[in-house]
């Protein structure tokens, strides 16, 4: 069996689809009420309450462990008295490019490689669903604003991430590896603008934002920290930020999906 936290997210709920349809048995958890396909258990737990999960983790021989609360070893050593054998944890590609930064994100990293499970670590760049945070805006407006228009950065797919994610649950041969998850190519603010207005069929207007605008918003629900590491990233990125990596391809054997692939699928959301 393979539990799978953060199943509502963008990245969760794809993973569990892809599991099921493998076959594969899955407990779906998270902190509140989720829509799943059928056949998958259900559990509400917490990962800043490691005992919360017991019951899920019964049981269990592989955990995908999402950066939440701030009690890895804790969730780690609930998972090793399960008996599960593998975690493949989601992390951040700042824990690598910038870990003074990205404390927490690094911090679990540390814990799943001493943890004595099988592991491999997911440094995911920004995901291509970050730009829900248009939603409403495109919906009511048919305008995005965001800081930085014409800084490129090679977002990913939420999709490939679940499925590199899924591969490294099922098979042999990622234990001990850490992943860097990109998109095929930089996509600007102003290019996903723009393919978010040809999914939509109607063109989409694109504000940019100060620096200052960017940052009072994002500290409405950001630590500060994180807030100036993310514009760091966004509008003054590292090379190693606004690289390819090829480990999509190279797990997956196929090129990662384009920015365009996911306004695609995701059109009705701003419709």
């Amino acid at each position: 069996m393979i539990v799978v936290t953060g199943a509502t997210g963008n990245v969760g709920q794809e993973l569990v689809r892809i599991l099921v349809g493998a076959g594969e048995q899955v407990t779906a958890v998270s902190r509140r009420p989720a829509r799943l396909p059928d056949g998958v258990r259900h559990l509400e737990a917490d990962l800043a309450d490691p005992p919360s999960l017991r019951t899920a983790l019964a049981g269990a021989d592989a955990l995908f462990l999402l950066v939440a609360g701030d009690a890895p070893d804790g969730v780690l050593d609930q998972a090793r008295a399960a008996g599960v054998r593998r975690v493949v944890l989601l992390s951040s590609q700042g824990a690598g490019t910038r870990p003074e930064v990205y404390r927490h994100p690094a911090a679990f990293e540390e814990a799943v490689r001493r943890s004595g499970l099988d592991w491999t670590v997911l440094r995911s760049g920004g995901l291509n669903s970050n730009a829900y945070a248009w939603a409403e805006s495109i919906r009511a407006r048919r305008t995005a604003a965001a800081p930085f228009g014409d800084v490129g950065l090679p977002t990913v797919d939420p999709a490939d991430v679940a499925e590199v994610a899924a591969a490294a649950l099922r098979e042999d041969g990622h234990a001990g590896r850490t992943y860097d998850l990109t998109g095929p190519a930089p996509v600007t603010p102003r290019e996903r603008a723009e393919a978010l207005g040809g999914a939509v069929g109607s063109p989409v207007r694109f504000v940019e934002q100060t620096r200052a605008e960017a940052r009072a918003q994002m500290l409405a629900f950001m630590p500060e920290p994180v807030v100036e590491g993310t514009l760091a990233i966004l509008g003054e990125p590292l090379p190693a930020e606004q690289a390819v990596s090829p480990d999509v391809e190279r797990v997956l054997g196929r090129a990662p999906r384009t920015f365009a692939d996911w306004a695609a699928r995701s059109a009705p959301a701003f419709r």
